[in-house]
């Protein structure tokens, strides 16, 4: 695979942690566009979108709350929109389908297999927490499973990829998934190029040893073929930075926001996604390392193009 400019991937507030965890954290509507526009403005030319309720902060599928930054985001900005399919464990197909259903994106993540998807450590030495839901939905992930089956995965493809020329980042955990994956494409219902997301460090998945991404990477040039996809990495937690900028000296691109970490450093609360951008972006161009602008990442990943979504600015 020949060398391309890196694409960097902004995850603005996700599911999983919640507002007691950091100040910084997007929570409401109006915060998730304030973050997502830096971001994009820092070099993020994906930014990667959750919506989360303005009463509580808590993560919510309804189109009339996404629908209250979406378009602003478009609006300020060139960047690819990257709505979830994911959602949160707790949600239905039907939940986590309804805004993408609406906004027939360019992008939207796909994760490619149920598994386990625990981060109830996370709440460790909390003991004020803000918001009634927060306590229950941390410790409660130890008893949740993330339910992504292959005739989920095949409705996903369906609804969003074919209907609407949608693509995908598909989310794998485990080598497992890049298997799963495969197998949609030799079904003939995904074609290159694939934009595989290595997500690791998440418990239910593959820790963040190094030894995991050189894994992943030789089972996805293996199973998919090199010069058929683009693998980009994130890291979970305080292997954050680590982790991505060893994907981008393999070849990858990189992902990065406070879905992914709350921290731009040892015990150091990131203050926003753009700064976790900014980071990174000074690390790669360091190390010589080109930056994909917006119109860029389109034509790496061959997308449909802003002009044909169901959203506008």
């Amino acid at each position: 695979m020949r060398r391309r400019k890196v694409i960097i991937s902004c995850a603005i507030t996700g599911s999983v942690h919640t507002p007691s965890m950091s100040g910084y954290l997007a929570a409401n509507p109006e915060q998730i566009a304030q973050q997502a526009i830096e971001a994009a403005r820092a070099g993020a030319a994906i930014l990667h979108l959750h919506a989360r309720n303005s009463a509580d902060g808590s993560p919510t599928p309804d189109p009339a709350v996404f629908e209250q930054f979406v378009p602003k985001i478009a609006a300020q900005t060139d960047a690819i929109i990257n709505i979830t399919t994911g959602g949160s464990s707790r949600m239905t197909l039907d939940d986590r389908l309804a805004y993408p259903l609406v906004a027939k994106p360019e992008l939207c993540s796909l994760n490619m297999g149920s598994m386990n998807f625990a981060f109830h450590k996370a709440g460790s030495g909390i003991a004020d927490w803000k918001h009634p839901w927060e306590q229950g939905h941390i410790k409660g992930s130890e008893n949740v499973i993330f339910r992504n089956t292959f005739a989920d995965i095949r409705d996903i493809i369906a609804r969003l990829g074919e209907a609407y020329g949608t693509r995908f980042e598909f989310e794998c955990y485990d080598v497992g998934h890049i298997c799963n994956l495969a197998y949609f494409v030799n079904e003939g219902l995904l074609k290159p190029p694939l934009f595989l997301q290595c997500c690791l460090g998440i418990m239910g998945g593959l820790n963040t040893d190094p030894e995991n991404l050189f894994l992943m990477r030789s089972t996805a040039d293996r199973l998919l073929g090199r010069d058929n996809y683009e693998f980009s990495v994130l890291g979970a937690g305080r292997h954050q930075m680590s982790l991505v900028t060893m994907g981008a000296i393999m070849g990858g691109h990189v992902r990065v926001g406070l879905e992914d970490s709350l921290y731009l450093g040892r015990g150091q609360l990131a203050p926003s996604c753009a700064a976790q951008v900014l980071k990174i972006r000074r690390i790669l161009e360091e190390l010589s390392l080109e930056i994909a602008t917006p119109s860029e990442a389109r034509e790496i990943l061959e997308t449909k193009g802003a002009d044909k979504v169901g959203f506008r600015g």
